[in-house]
């Protein structure tokens, strides 16, 4: 029987997009964020459909950018200015809810793995209520909600990511991909608010 290499082993990590002073590079950071919404089809159809949904979209919106302004798209600072040029912002404005989305998965991972005593769900209606819970209308808000009651328990996260790796060794690279996610979102929430472009 052929041994199956684990997801989180195949795609493209955070840890791996280059940030240089230039900015953070476009096409690597969509590879990424390709694999990081993916990996959710992992726990099964609509469990985290409304995160999926809502990155998948805002993916398609930056890359639509990217391959039509290659030349002036290599970062995403680069994409973004300009676009702002242009006097337009539908790409910017793609990536802003990119940034957040992908921000409210990391903080419920980054919580999930500090906080071992707590459910999935907890991990992530607390990140819900510090990234996105203020953006969105009371109808949203109860829809999330009760999305999030559906998160696996944190052994069958484990389980269906892991996809018979070592819990260890998932646990590790994790890590890493929370690490360089954290810093590029980081990085981009300031550069998006402190330009006026968006805030996340």
């Amino acid at each position: 029987m052929a041994t199956v290499t684990p997801y989180f082993e195949t795609v493209k990590s955070f840890a791996d997009v280059p940030v240089t002073s230039d900015g953070v590079e476009t096409a690597s950071f969509l590879d990424a964020s390709d694999g990081f919404v993916n990996m959710f089809d992992l726990l099964g159809i609509g469990v985290f459909s409304f995160v999926q949904v809502d990155l998948r979209a805002n993916i398609g919106g930056v890359r639509s950018r990217y391959t039509s302004h290659q030349q002036v798209s290599s970062t995403l600072e680069t994409l973004v200015t300009s676009e702002a040029q242009e006097g337009t912002r539908q790409s910017t404005a793609c990536l802003v809810r990119l940034i957040r989305g992908l921000l409210f998965t990391c903080r419920a991972l980054e919580n999930m793995q500090t906080d071992h005593t707590s459910e999935l769900r907890t991990c992530f209606r607390r990140s819900y209520d510090d990234v996105l819970r203020h953006h969105h209308g009371w109808l949203i808000q109860s829809a999330v909600i009760l999305a999030i009651t559906a998160v696996p328990s944190r052994p069958e996260f484990y389980r269906r990511i892991s996809q018979g790796a070592s819990y260890e060794k998932l646990d590790t690279e994790l890590a890493k991909w929370l690490e360089g996610l954290n810093q590029i979102v980081v990085h981009m929430k300031r550069f998006l608010d402190e330009g006026g472009y968006g805030t996340v």
